[in-house]
């Protein structure tokens, strides 16, 4: 089977699981809705205050979009472990690198696709709502915030992709990393913040402050995050190469 193929295949697959789709389509509909509630209740009274940094508040709802990343990136791969899918699915490509490769290709470009979209769109939607205290994209960093916003989405749901498949359950995945972005990470943070800037989420989220902090600059914090999915990703393929489907 042709890489085409193959490739065609996998969008098939996940446009086909309503779960992967239902993620996929909440990054967006979940990032721009949380930041149209928070910025017409709170916008304006929040940009007020001294230590508003506005940059890194216009990404405010990227928060929960990574929720729906992560979730993203687990449906589309968990799905290979219901009912034998993943036996059907090496038959029909016996090549397994071929097999993981088209599947992990298909759900980082997908995730990134929607993640640029999400990630602009959000911030545009946002500053609407902030009057005389709006930014634009031409504000220093804010071009190569929205970039990098969707960047760290995509690598993010490929993180989750890569552990999926390494530990073949959804639920354990979605049990460990959303947890951690939401809590862990941060109280980490709090003891030990230079341990805490290597993390793969508080390094990807450097890019979207005008000056980041602490020792990674904005694209090393994304290459940082980037390390983190690779390793995942990587684990992931020995787990299918050498274990039984």
């Amino acid at each position: 089977m042709s890489t085409t193929a193959v490739l065609h295949s996998e969008w098939i697959k996940i446009k086909s699981v309503r779960a992967s789709l239902g993620s996929l389509i909440a990054v967006f509909v979940a990032t721009v809705a949380i930041t149209v509630l928070a910025f017409a209740a709170v916008g304006t009274a929040e940009a007020d205050n001294a230590d508003y940094e506005p940059l890194f508040g216009a990404f405010y709802a990227l928060n929960f979009g990574q929720i729906a990343a992560i979730s993203f990136g687990t449906t589309a791969m968990s799905s290979e472990y219901l009912n034998g899918a993943l036996r059907i699915s090496l038959s029909a490509v016996p090549r397994r690198g071929l097999f993981y490769g088209a599947k992990a290709a298909v759900v980082g470009a997908l995730a990134l696709g929607v993640g640029l979209l999400t990630s602009f769109a959000g911030f545009l939607t946002g500053q609407a709502f902030l009057g005389e205290y709006a930014i634009g994209l031409g504000h220093d960093g804010a071009l190569r915030a929205c970039v990098g916003g969707g960047i760290y989405l995509a690598l993010m749901a490929l993180l989750a992709a890569g552990l999926t498949m390494l530990l073949r359950s959804g639920v354990a995945v979605l049990s460990i990393l959303i947890p951690f972005t939401l809590i862990v990470s941060f109280v980490i943070g709090d003891m030990a913040s230079g341990v805490a800037e290597f993390l793969p989420d508080q390094a990807g989220q450097q890019v979207l402050h005008e000056n980041p902090a602490g020792t990674l600059g904005p694209w090393a914090g994304l290459a940082v995050t980037a390390a983190w999915a690779a390793a995942a990703l990587l684990a992931g393929w020995w787990a299918v190469r050498r274990r039984d489907a």
